[in-house]
């Protein structure tokens, strides 16, 4: 069945599920000639990873290895014959059962196992552990706990590649149960419509945890839905090691000359259960294991040898080297220290650049959109690395005209509309920033980041970590939140709290102009995550002073808006001049009231508030978010927990209506904070 040619359409009649009926070996085509050399080359990667997962199996079972691995066993050809045509700049991204992807890939046995054992020597640090292992030096993107999720990062690894012209390319394996999942449909989507130098090689072992894949699947074969998005889809036996190397080797010279994506559905079987920790009902047949396990890919690929006359001597000389190496690894990783909890201090964020603000803003008015406009002007101008992604953001130029201008300047492979696919394009853009680029998504309306979730929260956020405290991420996610402009419930949200709550994300919520440049060009510069938070009222509010010059305004530090002996108010974006307003209303009243903007959520200047409330020993907290579980409750816990003896009276927060964001424009207004709502509060904490 070996295949020197990729095929331009779905082929999937040789072989069959194993529960129904054991695959046909036959052939459809001459096999291509294999050297003894590349023989001998895959046998010692499939037997190195075979070994591996035995000891790390043993390990487990002796509480060694503790939470959970998955097992590779059973599938070994397939990451040994793709990876064997790979070079060291193309990437590879893999998921939870990834241990023989980076063995593959060429990553250590050693540092591998030390990982396993969550010990400082490996990989990770200790900090990823088995579904998180990757080597970036490697080009291994890592394992990924999240199911599909290693293909829209593998699409912005690929991504970058085509962008640089590296001629690298981007292998993004996935089990059959991720062909499910719609950042799989929306990945393919993707690559086609880019063309870009990837390979999606779906592992089809036929079982996700415990369900069988004809019960979830509405195609008999994976591959055949290639032909949806145009690219080519084959289905090849994934115990073939041979076969496998000249089918990917197809596909990975066509995607290097720039022929776009392919995708290889291997068929294949695990040996054992889902995982080392489940103990669960075993729903496969004694047949259909019998019979898989009878096609072991390493006896295949040994009466291949056998046939092809290799030397047995060679094949000895491997085994012991092997072994060797394991018990190696081993030794290695029961010596390795642990981490100390020291290393979490900075293993979640990149430092902060230090940046200083202009001492004179200058005479000229910009509006706020026409600030972020030139920011982005200028970055894109100062660093060919920063592109911008996102729905109708290049001719429309976003549809607050944010990126007016860009794709003129620029051009559309910097400045690129994306399918309506927020799960992807957010994932391609994560997967851009770790393999170097500083990408900038605009979502249209900042709702629809909850279609962005989880590349946002479970990858941007958590990668630096995951892989040991050394990987950077240079994201930014923008884009206007907020009501006022009735939209109604879907498209009026403020969810600065959802991003505050994770570890890993920066969030940036600039309420002038002249804050919006700043910030935005600091945020761009910035190697972590960071959620630029732009409210829709300030597009349309008036201009301010803006400095012609590139500058970028120090993250994590807040702004005096207003300086006053009385109450302090913490307010972000659209609250920002209502409570400057409320403050000249009441300073006739003889009340004088401080302004603070804190610029960025997190990381939150805790001490200019601080400062602040030691002055006026009042706190009052505005934001436009619903009230329960908003900023403000983070920010008057920290009060209390630090001044508590400075304050005079209870804190208070202004917020929203505990309601979605309703159509009517007289119960919008009612729902959103006002300045009398404002005034009257800090009237009633002078009388506390």
């Amino acid at each position: 069945m070996g295949r020197d040619d990729l095929a331009p359409h779905c082929e999937s009649g040789a072989l069959v599920l194993a529960d129904k009926q054991m695959p046909d070996t036959s052939e459809t085509s001459p096999a291509p000639q294999t050297s003894a050399e590349t023989l001998l080359k895959l046998f010692e990667t499939m037997l190195r990873i075979r070994r591996f997962e035995e000891t790390a199996t043993d390990l487990f079972k002796k509480g060694v290895i503790k939470g959970t691995a998955h097992s590779y066993i059973g599938q070994e050809a397939i990451a040994a014959g793709t990876c064997a045509n790979l070079t060291e700049q193309d990437f590879v991204g893999s998921y939870h059962r990834g241990h023989g992807h980076c063995i593959a890939k060429g990553a250590r046995v050693d540092r591998m196992l030390a990982e396993l054992l969550g010990k400082e020597t490996g990989y990770c640090r200790g900090l990823g552990g088995s579904m998180h292992v990757a080597d970036l030096e490697l080009n291994i993107l890592g394992a990924n706990g999240v199911v599909g999720a290693t293909m829209p990062l593998g699409a912005g690894a690929a991504l970058a590649a085509q962008y640089r012209k590296t001629n690298a390319v981007s292998i993004a394996f996935f089990g059959d149960g991720a062909a499910n999942q719609g950042v799989f449909h929306e990945a393919l989507n993707l690559a086609a419509v880019w063309k870009l130098p990837m390979v999606f090689v779906c592992e089809n072992n036929q079982y996700a945890l415990n369900t069988a894949f004809h019960q979830t699947t509405s195609v008999p074969q994976i591959a055949q839905r290639a032909s949806a998005y145009g690219i080519s889809g084959i289905t090849i036996d994934g115990n073939d090691a041979e076969e496998v190397y000249h089918v990917t080797r197809a596909a990975i010279e066509k995607a290097r000359s720039g022929q776009g994506p392919s995708l290889i559905e291997a068929m294949t079987w695990r040996w054992g259960p889902h995982s080392m920790r489940a103990n669960l009902r075993e729903p496969r047949t004694e047949e259909a294991m019998t019979a898989w396990k009878a096609r072991d890919p390493l006896i295949r690929l040994q009466e291949k040898m056998a046939a092809a006359r290799v030397p047995s001597e060679r094949i000895e000389q491997i085994k012991g080297a092997v072994e060797q190496e394991i018990q190696a690894a081993v030794a290695f990783a029961n010596q390795s220290p642990e981490p100390a909890i020291t290393i979490l201090d900075t293993a979640v964020y990149s430092p902060h650049h230090a940046h200083e603000e202009p001492t004179d803003k200058g005479e000229r008015q910009l509006t706020y959109t026409q600030a972020l406009n030139e920011a982005l002007h200028q970055e894109m101008e100062r660093d060919p690395s920063v592109l911008v992604l996102g729905e109708d953001i290049a001719e429309t130029g976003g549809i607050f005209q944010a990126t007016k201008g860009l794709v003129e300047k620029f051009g559309p492979a910097r400045v690129r509309d994306t399918p309506i696919s927020e799960a992807t394009f957010c994932g391609a853009a994560v997967g851009a920033a770790i393999a170097g680029l500083r990408p900038i998504v605009e979502v249209q309306i900042f709702d629809f980041v909850t279609q962005m979730m989880d590349m946002i929260v479970n990858q941007a956020a958590k990668f630096r970590l995951m892989n040991g405290g050394t990987a950077k991420v240079p994201l930014v996610i923008r884009g206007p939140q907020g009501g006022g402009i009735r939209l109604a419930a879907q498209h009026s949200q403020s969810l600065e709290a959802w991003f505050a709550h994770i570890p890993g994300l920066v969030v940036v919520a600039p309420a002038t102009a002249y804050d919006a440049k700043g910030l935005l060009t600091a945020a761009i510069r910035d190697d972590n995550p960071v959620m630029f938070l732009e409210h829709k009222m300030l597009y349309l509010g008036e201009k301010g002073p803006v400095p012609v010059e590139s500058y970028a305004i120090p993250i994590g530090k807040a702004d005096v808006k207003r300086q006053g002996n009385d109450v302090t108010v913490v307010a972000t974006q659209a609250m920002v001049a209502k409570a400057l307003s409320a403050a000249v209303v009441l300073e006739d009243e003889g009340i004088s009231v401080e302004v603070i903007d804190p610029r960025t959520i997190r990381p939150l200047d805790e001490e200019t508030i601080l400062a602040s409330v030691r002055k006026t020993h009042r706190l009052l907290v505005v934001h436009e978010a619903c009230k329960t579980g908003g900023f403000a409750a983070e920010v008057c816990t920290r009060v209390v927990e630090r001044e508590f003896r400075s304050l005079r009276a209870p804190v208070v927060r202004v917020a929203a209506y505990d309601t979605p964001m309703p159509f009517n424009d007289k119960l919008e207004t009612a729902v959103i904070p006002s300045r009398e709502a404002i005034a009257d509060a800090i009237r009633a904490l002078m009388k506390a």
